[in-house]
């Protein structure tokens, strides 16, 4: 079994970036940073934590700050029908060149996630495409791509695009407040690790497109 370990609460502490009112975050139970030799074992679960050290590339692609890119090449997708009641969300499933898939642990635990995929609600005008590569930027510093349709999964409050994305960019380690550590974790690990009932579906179409 795969542990996100924490540490203790008395070792609290506050997240590099405010929050949208520019609020100081606390951390309750900060994560830990994984072994640096891990992200170049694709076998292995890597893991970061805000302002972490990072090599300085990752399968050839620059670890680097970046910024948040421009969807400038729309992919195929099916009709979105939004149920009644139901807010529009998007997420992107980040799959690295050696096969792993990036995953974000929220910011003390938010919405019962120890570890999940970047999602978002739509909004400020955005598609569900733009919103999708918004939204893994601001979580997981990376800058993505989208290559394919994944699947529509309903959750509690909202109806939840997911694409396939690959990384083109960015620093996991400038996660945005909403974000206490950055995992890239092997395919065959992801239900040990992403073990939130939502995710479920997400890890299932994932396998299917596999």
């Amino acid at each position: 079994m795969v542990s996100l370990r924490t540490v203790r609460t008395s070792s609290a502490m506050y997240h590099p970036c405010p929050d949208e009112h520019g609020l100081p975050v606390r951390i309750a139970n900060p994560s830990l940073p994984g072994d640096p030799a891990a992200w170049h074992d694709p076998a292995r679960m890597a893991t970061v934590v805000p302002g972490g050290a990072m090599p300085t590339a990752l399968n050839g692609t620059p670890i680097a700050p970046a910024s948040l890119p421009l969807v400038e090449a729309r992919i195929g997708e099916p009709p979105y029908a939004l149920p009644a009641g139901m807010r529009a969300a998007a997420g992107a499933v980040i799959v690295e060149d050696d096969g792993r898939v990036w995953l974000v642990a929220p910011t003390n635990g938010f919405g019962g996630y120890a570890a999940t995929f970047p999602k978002g609600r739509v909004d400020g005008g955005l598609d569900l495409q733009a919103t999708a590569v918004r939204e893994a930027f601001e979580e997981s510093g990376l800058a993505v791509e989208l290559v394919a349709f994944l699947a529509d999964v309903p959750r509690t409050q909202t109806y939840t695009r997911y694409y396939v994305a690959r990384r083109v960019g960015g620093d996991p380690a400038l996660m945005g407040w909403e974000t206490q550590a950055v995992h890239l974790v092997p395919f065959a690990l992801l239900t040990e690790v992403a073990v939130h009932a939502n995710d479920v579906a997400v890890i299932a179409a994932l396998r299917r497109m596999a």
